[in-house]
């Protein structure tokens, strides 16, 4: 007897379970009938195949050659038979098994009966994973979505509107969403679902010497989660504040055993004083150290255990969290939408929406800033995408998935901007209207000390409007008398105290705990304003947390036996590194990270995450199996994108980044204490030091994976791509396989099914 092939179909040689390769498929409910034609079939196989020259090994060329044959046997061989040759594969090194042909057909047969697997002593402690994958597409699309409401990137936006070219600015940022966010949306959605890999594993499967970025990645979603549960910490401390009445940075708090007002606080305004001195505790220079804040450590730690709570339980409660959250967010900012228009003032701070500078479409900065605002307000670059696409069905089409996201971002943002705007619109009201009634008194006191002259006596009725009825006053006087007061009061000016926005997050914050406090009711605005903050940042959190604890449970394999310990353990890790940031000094560090560092290493991941999929060598590869898994080839205007205009843009939108920090004079905000005020302070020598050095060792992961691979001979090419990609796994089930009727029940595969080329 020769035979025409090697040996027996061995799913360790091949590496995969038969339902994954070309031209067969697995029915998960098979009929008797279908059982019969199936060992018939074999039959056939055996005498056709098996002639009398020895024995071999089966070849995975020969599978696909015979697959029309084999289909009928690939529909008995269930779910178990892949756990049990992966547990096999890892037991031992596969060894080809002679069989003769007169045994041939009975072996087939055996194979096909539910048995034990066959497991080493020192692998039977071992338990297999098998990845866990949302519960719907609903839960997976709101958890994109949640992790992309971040507060900072909805305050900036609305900050740029309103000093970038205001309508222009909104025309740039969706033209570059559409030409730039979505599609590098798309390709993180569609490595993480095609993969099923963390960050740091991801990059390796698709290319391997640019598998560095991916430790890059995650270096940068480590750092930034830590002082985003920080920001949380902030939002803690004052909600449980707001519970006071009135809201304690409403009015000045009285000296101890005194009716005095504190001197500190007088010289300032209640919130800017409440912030920096009974929240911050605040130190006046950056240099000027000093042990963690305990009422702030506590809140910190307060909300890790919330966050830990949330997503202690895996995917199935996290996703059941993440529908509560976010749509709790919409309804916080719905409710506020409708009484901030209701604001005195409100109008007033809408018009700046309306308007329009068509010289700012020409403007290098606008386009600039508009750019980076995609890629932060979508959170590309951080791993967080990748990790939360990798527990998705490989089959899910991510391109739709893409537009869906960014679609619901651009909404959220659009949705903020009048709340903010209306906000401010009614901030700058009324602290003009105490403005004009403040200047009344002074200069009501001046005349009568004689400092003035009678005609410089505003009128004592400003009832109604006191800023218009002041400012009309003021219009009259002659030149000379105006020259007089303003040598003692400050000017009025409501136009000008709505432009004194800031674009620091800080002063968002601030300037709306200060409007919060003006509107009746201020303890229950005040207590809804907070939650909704915490509960955006919770879902933000929950994101950056999936890119951390997911890239380390794929690649410390050890830890996926105990999930809940080690979630334990990086929670309690990130609050003992988070301490660093509730010392006097922490929040001018965030400033430092947040404003000026982030935004480099970001622009450099995505950069090489681009040029990963679409010019390394497997990116044929890469467009082929999605083509496979969708039913449809890519579209190739993304694969253009992909291929020339994005790589173009980012590297522009590097350099420019690059040569605007360059020529920026790197300041923070502090608050100086002998005076009361925040004074603007630039960053010292050692600082700047600090934040590059902290930039090359982010980045340094890159090159030197690269050089790593270049001296082991790694080819450029991943192998991985000629089989299916057998990933790390989350929950566990049982070597002991059961029947093919429970195996269905329980679903144990969940979508490997057919993820090969």
């Amino acid at each position: 007897m020769r035979s025409t092939q090697k040996g027996k179909p061995s799913l360790e040689k091949v590496g995969a379970a038969p339902e994954s390769l070309p031209g067969m498929t697995t029915e998960a409910q098979t009929s008797e009938s279908s059982l019969a034609k199936a060992s018939s079939a074999e039959s056939s196989l055996a005498s056709q195949t098996w002639e009398d020259k020895g024995v071999g090994t089966w070849s995975l060329t020969a599978w696909v050659s015979e697959a029309q044959a084999l289909e009928a046997r690939a529909a008995r061989a269930q779910a178990w038979e892949t756990q049990a040759c992966e547990a096999q594969s890892r037991a031992s090194q596969p060894k080809p098994t002679s069989v003769s042909g007169v045994e041939a057909a009975p072996v087939l047969k055996q194979r096909l009966l539910p048995a034990k697997v066959q497991v080493p002593e020192k692998e039977k402690s071992e338990v297999l994973f098998t990845r866990p994958f949302w519960s719907s597409k609903v839960e997976y699309i709101l958890a994109q979505v949640g992790y992309s409401m971040r507060p900072g990137s909805l305050w900036h936006f609305c900050y740029l509107w309103l000093h970038s070219g205001g309508c222009s600015f909104l025309i740039i940022y969706i033209f570059l969403l559409l030409l730039l966010g979505v599609p590098l949306l798309f390709l993180e959605m569609a490595a993480g679902q095609r993969t099923r890999q963390g960050t740091i594993g991801v990059w390796k499967v698709i290319s391997p010497w640019i598998g560095g970025v991916g430790y890059t990645s995650f270096m940068v979603c480590f750092i930034t989660g830590l002082y985003l549960n920080v920001v949380s910490a902030w939002t803690l401390f004052y909600l449980g504040q707001s519970f006071q009445f009135p809201v304690p940075w409403e009015k000045c708090p009285l000296l101890k055993n005194s009716s005095g007002l504190d001197p500190e606080c007088a010289r300032t305004t209640p919130s800017l004083y409440f912030w920096y001195r009974m929240t911050l505790k605040a130190s006046d220079r950056i240099e000027d150290g000093g042990p963690p804040v305990f009422s702030l450590s506590l809140p910190l730690f307060v909300s890790l255990c919330i966050l830990g709570a949330l997503m202690i339980n895996g995917l199935k409660s996290t996703g059941k969290v993440i529908y509560v959250l976010v749509s709790l967010s919409y309804l916080i900012i719905l409710c506020f939408i409708i009484r901030s228009i209701l604001l005195d003032g409100a109008v007033f701070g809408l018009r700046y929406l309306a308007v329009i500078k068509i010289s700012d479409m020409y403007n290098v900065n606008v386009w600039y800033r508009a750019g980076n605002q995609v890629l932060f307000s979508l959170g590309l670059g951080f791993g967080s995408i990748v990790s939360i696409s990798s527990h998705m069905q490989p089959s899910n089409s991510c391109l739709s998935d893409a537009f869906v996201v960014a679609l619901a971002n651009l909404v959220s943002m659009l949705l903020f901007t009048p709340f903010i705007c209306s906000v401010l619109g009614f901030w700058a009201t009324v602290l003009t209207h105490r403005c004009s009634e403040k200047n009344t008194e002074t200069l009501l006191k001046l005349v009568t000390l004689g400092i003035l002259p009678p005609e410089a006596q505003p009128p004592q009725n400003l009832n109604g409007d006191p800023t218009s009825i002041f400012t009309s006053w003021f219009n009259s006087l002659s030149n000379p008398i105006k020259r007089k007061v303003l040598r003692h009061v400050p000017e009025c000016n409501l136009e000008k105290q709505f432009l004194k926005v800031r674009e620091s997050t800080n002063f968002a914050f601030l300037a709306f705990i200060e409007a919060m406090s003006f509107i009746p009711g201020s303890v229950f605005w005040s207590f809804l304003f907070f939650l909704m903050l915490l509960t955006m940042g919770m879902t933000t959190m929950i994101g950056v947390m999936q890119g951390i604890i997911t890239p380390l449970q794929d690649t410390f394999t050890s830890f996926q036996k105990y999930t809940k310990p080690f979630t334990v353990l990086v929670f309690l890790l990130m609050f003992l590194c988070g301490l660093f940031f509730t010392r006097p000094s922490g929040s001018y560090y965030i400033r430092l990270l947040a404003d000026y560092w982030t935004v480099l290493p970001v622009i450099i991941v995505i950069i090489f995450e681009n040029l990963a999929v679409s010019w390394a060598s497997a990116a044929r590869s890469f467009f082929a199996d999605l083509a496979n898994l969708w039913g449809h080839p890519v579209y190739p205007i993304i694969r253009w994108l992909w291929s020339c205009l994005n790589p173009i843009v980012l590297l522009v939108l590097f350099v420019t980044t690059v040569f605007h920090l360059s020529l920026k004079t790197i300041t923070y905000l502090a608050w100086d204490s002998s005076t009361s005020k925040e004074v603007v302070r630039r960053y010292p020598s050692w600082g700047l030091f600090a934040m590059i050095a902290l930039l090359l060792i982010v980045i340094l992961p890159i090159p030197t994976y690269f050089v790593y691979c270049l001296t082991h001979g790694i080819p450029v090419t991943s192998t991985r791509w000629d089989k299916p990609v057998i990933s790390s796994r989350s929950l566990p089930i049982s070597v002991q396989l059961t029947p093919i009727k429970e195996v269905q029940k329980e679903e144990i595969l969940q979508g490997d099914i057919q993820i090969a080329d």
